[in-house]
């Protein structure tokens, strides 16, 4: 890669950071707007107008905070563990594509993607597995009973839901044949989306995301009431901020890859019939993309304020009785159909 290809990833990273850490900033606010409005309460209204600057003021609150770690503690580990689980978060936007038609950028035509890779659906799955050792480590290296409790039930939890999780994209890559991210997009063209050829396999990878982003009802790792604060019961300051940046990134790359998955990601149903401009057309298609991801978003927050958290026994036998099976079921059906309808 020459200097002005270097120059381009690197700007596709910068952005990609600096629209992430705003997104989360806002979403904070508008995940407390949300509960208060399911709630019947005013929310933040003091900080900025219409209270949209508090999600910064917290933040500077939260960073000038002190510093604890145990006395106990592995410090390494202790400090490494918010980023591995930060840096999981954010590498699986890379592959996401926001856009199907490439634009012009120094001179060059470039994707609307930092990586453009032939495997972006193992990719994503790789990742998502990986996102556990975070938490499992922030656990164990805390020296502290009810941190090591939550990394386990993230462990379990993780394990357990994204086998159902994986088994659900099978039937995606079955209509498809391929799995590359753009292709999958390309293949919803109209109102072909995966949401209605796949409705199993998108109710059970919605219900694994979920779970793999340790959002409720599925909080356990975390759950106040029985852990504390779970695998981050011993931090604060900066590393907390990491955690809590890791959680809402999560959520971000989760809605993402659903919009991308099974909402015909940045296909906009009879926009090339409009005869727009190229730039006009890349416009709507970012456009819609945004949009599905926003509504996902919006229903994820929607959900934690709406429905209680599970016990665990109740997340386990829902893992493992029904969401497995389910998925099971889905790759059969769906290879069925392909053998007759071809």
């Amino acid at each position: 890669m020459d200097a002005v290809g270097v120059l381009i990833a690197l700007l596709k990273i910068v952005v990609l950071f600096a629209v992430v850490l705003l997104t989360v900033a806002e979403l904070v606010y508008f995940e407390r707007k949300i509960s208060a409005w399911i709630q019947n309460r005013i929310g933040p209204n003091r900080v900025g107008p219409a209270g949209l600057l508090q999600p910064y003021a917290d933040v500077l609150k939260l960073l000038m905070k002190e510093d604890v770690v145990p006395a106990a503690a592995n410090r390494f580990l202790h400090a490494l563990a918010p980023v591995v689980s930060i840096s999981i978060a954010l590498a699986a936007l890379a592959v996401v594509p926001i856009a199907g038609s490439p634009v012009t950028l120094f001179g060059r035509s470039v994707i609307p993607v930092i990586a453009d890779i032939d495997v972006g659906v193992l990719y994503i799955l790789a990742l998502s597995s990986m996102g556990v050792y975070g938490l499992t480590i922030g656990g164990w290296a805390s020296n502290n009973k009810y941190s090591l409790l939550g990394g386990l039930r993230s462990s379990a939890q993780m394990i357990s839901y994204e086998l159902s999780m994986g088994l659900s994209l099978i039937g995606v890559v079955m209509i498809t044949g391929s799995l590359r991210l753009d292709e999958i997009v390309r293949h919803q063209a109209g109102w072909m989306w995966n949401i209605v050829l796949q409705p199993i396999g998108f109710v059970t990878f919605l219900i694994a995301a979920f779970a793999e982003t340790n959002r409720l009802p599925f909080d356990l790792p975390e759950a106040e009431h029985e852990l504390v604060g779970g695998y981050h019961t011993e931090y604060s300051s900066f590393k907390f901020a990491l955690f809590y940046l890791a959680e809402y990134a999560n959520m971000i790359t989760a809605s993402a890859v659903i919009a991308t998955l099974y909402l015909g990601g940045w296909q906009v149903p009879g926009l090339s019939r409009l005869g727009l401009s190229t730039g006009a057309e890349i416009a709507m298609q970012i456009g819609a993309f945004l949009a599905k991801t926003a509504a996902m978003l919006f229903f994820f927050q929607w959900v934690r304020w709406s429905i209680p958290r599970f016990r665990y026994d109740q997340l386990m036998n829902l893992g493992w009785k029904v969401m497995f099976p389910a998925a099971l079921a889905n790759i059969v059906l769906t290879a069925l159909v392909l053998l007759f309808v071809e």
